[in-house]
């Protein structure tokens, strides 16, 4: 198949539904051969996805994205492990490498919800969001960079992008979903690191925050991504956001790195991060009477905080 990503292998996890199907559907209609990552589990990461297929490994999300590519006349193939265990990270390298012969691109998309106020958050609770998304983040990086600096060293210097996801919350801040926000924020973090660690090595790293429509939106905010009737924009399918997602994982993403972008709708922003605002230096210690008025000086002169997703 011809397109922008023509003769490019790429992986995506989290990719058996929603925003992650959406990608691997776009990037195999632009050449791509794709590696479909998908667990199977549930909004909460459970093991039942609630659609029958728990017990159905060959009849699973991965599978059946993969059936769509191929007849459409694509390529690609499953994977079915926990990329957030060192195990399924690197099986889900090695299932591009052995399918394929080579790996240009890795979109980490996979993640779960289990909301609640902080005061009410379990550990468990903190522990899995925060493992699915940073850790399930940071292994299939690992893994992939690993390869990368071997061709680099071996005078195969790759044109090799990663596309992380983080989110709004990340971001801002979300009501209800401290476990949630501190993952994706930590994803920010990570995507600024890799992005300076593996310039040398030919790879490139930025982040995307979407808001769309999929299993983890649909029900918190169920007004704002219900689908519109009859043939209005659906302003919120998933199928908005790939269109960034294959040109950040293209050949033609060249000399963009470290940025992060919102995508929603028609709408692409490149989000400016923290930067330094009002300053004041005394040249010597303060008291805190001191610090806490000068604090007041400099935040009337400073821009208002965003408001926190949930507030209000």
């Amino acid at each position: 198949m011809s397109g922008i990503c023509a003769g490019r292998v790429a992986v995506v996890t989290g990719a058996g539904r929603g925003l992650g199907r959406a990608h691997a559907l776009a990037l195999a209609a632009e050449g791509a051969k794709v590696v479909v990552n998908d667990l199977g589990v549930g909004l909460d990461g459970g093991g039942d996805p609630g659609d029958g297929t728990a017990d159905s490994p060959t009849d699973g999300p991965a599978q059946r994205v993969v059936d769509e590519i191929r007849a459409a006349g694509g390529e690609a193939v499953a994977h079915g492990g926990d990329i957030a265990t060192a195990e399924g990270a690197q099986s889900l390298i090695a299932t591009a490498l052995d399918a394929y012969g080579r790996l240009d691109a890795l979109v980490n998309n996979a993640g779960f919800l289990r909301d609640r106020m902080l005061v009410n958050l379990g550990e468990d609770d903190w522990d899995a969001v925060v493992r699915v998304h940073l850790r399930g983040h940071f292994l299939p990086l690992k893994h992939a960079a690993a390869h990368w600096r071997a061709e680099s060293k071996a005078g195969r210097t790759p044109e090799a992008r990663v596309v992380n996801t983080s989110s709004g919350a990340g971001l801002l801040g979300s009501v209800g979903q401290g476990n949630y926000s501190a993952a994706k924020a930590g994803i920010l973090g990570l995507t600024l690191v890799a992005a300076a660690e593996m310039a040398r090595y030919g790879v490139l790293v930025n982040a995307i925050a979407p808001a769309a429509r999929t299993r983890m939106t649909e029900r918190t905010f169920a007004e704002t991504m219900a689908a519109p009737g009859g043939d209005a924009f659906d302003a919120m399918a998933p199928d908005n956001v790939s269109p960034l997602v294959v040109w950040l994982a293209s050949a033609a993403g060249a000399g963009v790195t470290g940025r992060v972008f919102e995508a929603e709708a028609g709408r692409i922003t490149v989000m400016e991060g923290w930067r330094p605002g009002p300053t004041v230096d005394k040249g010597a210690r303060w008291t805190p009477a001191e610090a806490g008025e000068a604090a007041r000086e400099l935040l009337a002169r400073a821009a208002p905080p965003q408001p926190v997703y949930g507030a209000g």
